[in-house]
């Protein structure tokens, strides 16, 4: 008696193009990647070679409360492109609303360190290298948080008025890579300012 073994053809896997919102936003970000490199040489070559202080280890003092804030940002702006897909467009605008709230209360976490670094301390950018490298590395830093907040922003507001839709996810995604990028640079950048320039 002679067994038959049927074989089954194996089936073929599809590659899908990535989107082009996905693919612009990858070289965005690889090019932003560039500059921040450039910006956090400089300021680990230059720290410590000030002439005059302040210096780091006499001024700064971690952010730590303002950092998880703004980390925790992007667990909340997970869920929301989560949400989204899923259909849960009202789940999404909280998920969304809370990322630019935890945003914003990092960038006023930047706002009054420099204040009083500025204003108490005499701490400007034209004051000594370090002040120079500083405001220069956690201000391109801020920059670009403010950038995604204005984004984050609007997308809220097409929320609000009904636009956002659970075929708009894969747009929203986009914006939420620059999101994650934001986030995973302010490591780097408290990791060289705050841990390893003080």
């Amino acid at each position: 008696m002679n067994a038959t073994s049927t074989t089954l053809p194996a089936p073929e896997l599809e590659w899908k193009l990535p989107s082009r919102g996905q693919v612009g936003m990858y070289a965005l970000i690889a090019a932003e990647t560039a500059i921040f490199t450039i910006f956090v040489v400089a300021y680990l070559f230059y720290v410590g070679k000030s002439l005059s202080g302040p210096t780091p280890s006499e001024v700064l003092s971690p952010p730590i409360l303002y950092t998880v804030c703004l980390l925790s940002s992007s667990l909340t702006i997970h869920f929301a492109g989560k949400s989204l897909r899923g259909g849960h467009v009202r789940s999404f605008g909280a998920w969304w609303f809370s990322t630019i709230v935890l945003g914003a209360i990092f960038l006023y976490g930047t706002a009054s360190e420099w204040h009083r670094l500025i204003y108490k301390d005499g701490l400007t950018i034209t004051t000594n290298l370090f002040g120079t490298t500083y405001y220069s590395l956690v201000g391109l830093h801020g920059f670009h948080v403010v950038v995604g907040l204005l984004g984050l922003a609007t997308v809220m507001l097409f929320a609000i008025f009904g636009a956002v839709k659970q075929e708009h996810a894969e747009r929203i995604e986009v914006l939420s890579l620059y999101w994650h990028f934001v986030d995973t640079v302010w490591v780097v950048v408290f990791t060289v300012v705050y841990v390893v320039g003080r």
